[in-house]
């Protein structure tokens, strides 16, 4: 089995410390930087997919939804909702990316030398998951309320921030968190797994070690691995992204989480579960290459390595 191996610590080509704080600070923010602008930019696929989830029937395709949503409500009304979005996912890239440099650090460099490099991406990008959704849950909670009912809970994230909390307390923000848990850290899981995998190899399969390649040729494959790791991820998590689009949207007062997820299951059945996908693998594939190719920019530009390919 492989062991982890990375680079020991010390001074990179900038002047921040590898593995110092402050190394894993300015991966918090470039994790901000590559998930809110690239989801924001994406809430036009986001708004057509949540609402074919809860009602298939609305829309017969999605060029028909964004034109009859331009007609009756213009630019704006296209990306709807994405105010929530850019909140939301910016707290979650923070998250998702800084603690998943910090868990792999630790669980490989410290607390598991020896373990399986496979092994050492999985616990850390779910351990680092766990913590991002419960900063992005509310957020993700409003978003949806906004994006799903016609017409819409609330107008601008504020209203929607006060009206949930108001008829239903703070616990109304996170009555989607187990299955957020349940959509998000498998696939995280799967997208920082896959990446690092896939330009492992790609750098195998060219033949050179990654350091001599340049850092617009190291971009690029990052690029390419986190497309691959996209259409992975959109799959392995779309049936519990389209639960958590049903719950937000149609979970009854006092209704326990188990009992709304069997309610809402028997009304959709295991199809309902995969409406959407099409749209969601072009939006996950797509959002997922630019966020590693913004992430691992933003690294370089301070100096450190790329990630993936030791």
């Amino acid at each position: 089995m492989a062991a982890t191996k990375m680079q020991g610590r010390g001074p990179p080509k900038g002047n921040i410390e590898l593995f110092s704080p402050t190394y894993f600070a300015a991966c918090g923010l470039g994790g901000i930087i590559s998930c809110g602008p690239t989801h924001a930019s994406v809430t036009p696929l986001d708004l057509v997919k949540c609402r074919r989830q809860v009602e298939p029937k609305i829309y017969t395709s999605n060029i028909s939804a964004w034109r009859s949503i331009f007609a009756k409500e213009g630019l704006s009304g296209v990306f709807f909702g994405w105010a929530p979005t850019a909140v939301g996912y910016s707290f979650q890239g923070l998250g998702k990316y800084g603690f998943y440099e910090v868990f792999k650090y630790y669980y490989g460099e410290k607390l598991f030398p020896n373990a399986n490099k496979t092994i050492v991406y999985l616990g850390a990008s779910a351990s680092a998951e766990f913590l991002a959704d419960i900063a992005l849950c509310p957020f993700e909670a409003v978003k949806v309320r906004m994006q799903t009912t016609l017409p819409p809970y609330a107008s601008s994230l504020r209203e929607g921030w006060t009206k949930v909390t108001a008829k239903e307390g703070l616990g109304g923000l996170y009555k989607g968190l187990y299955p957020l848990w349940g959509r998000q850290i498998p696939y995280t899981m799967v997208k920082f797994a896959t990446f690092e995998t896939t330009v492992n190899q790609i750098y195998k399969t060219l033949g050179k070690p990654k350091e001599s390649y340049n850092a617009l040729q190291q971009t690029g494959v990052s690029f390419l691995g986190g497309y691959i790791a996209g259409i992975g991820c959109a799959v392995i998590s779309h049936p519990a992204d389209v639960m958590v689009s049903k719950l937000n949207a149609d979970r009854q007062p006092g209704e326990s989480g188990g009992k709304a997820m069997s309610r809402i299951y028997g009304n959709i059945g295991f199809r309902g579960l995969w409406n959407g996908l099409p749209v969601r693998i072009a939006m996950i594939g797509t959002l997922t290459a630019f966020q590693w190719l913004i992430y691992d920019s933003f690294k370089v530009s301070l100096g450190f390595p790329t990630t993936g390919g030791h």
